[in-house]
């Protein structure tokens, strides 16, 4: 079956949903494999968006839901702040080796 453009919009945006649900639950392993999931999708939207256009409602639609995927993404960032702080604060005092 051919997707269209807009399809691979759609799927990024459920499996940012998906990450903000799992960062909501704090399930970090979750928002990493959707994470990885958004990424195989944006992939496949690139090579596909070298054959096809969006229409005009299309392009519409796509904003909407590009700003949709940005509000997931501000959220998870939030949620995600207080455990990368904690990450942080385990390596506070140790010495910083760079290879």
């Amino acid at each position: 079956m051919e997707h269209s453009l807009i399809d691979y919009y759609k799927a990024i945006e459920d499996s940012s949903l998906k990450m903000l649900e799992a960062a909501r639950g704090k399930d970090w392993e979750g928002v990493a494999r959707y994470e990885g999931a958004c990424a195989v999708l944006i992939e496949q939207l690139r090579f596909k968006s070298q054959e096809q256009e969006l229409q005009p409602e299309q392009r519409r639609e796509k904003a909407r839901i590009m700003q949709r995927i940005l509000r997931n993404d501000a959220l998870i960032r939030t949620l995600a702040e207080p455990w990368l702080a904690q990450v942080e604060h385990m390596f506070d005092g140790q010495p910083q080796v760079l290879h």
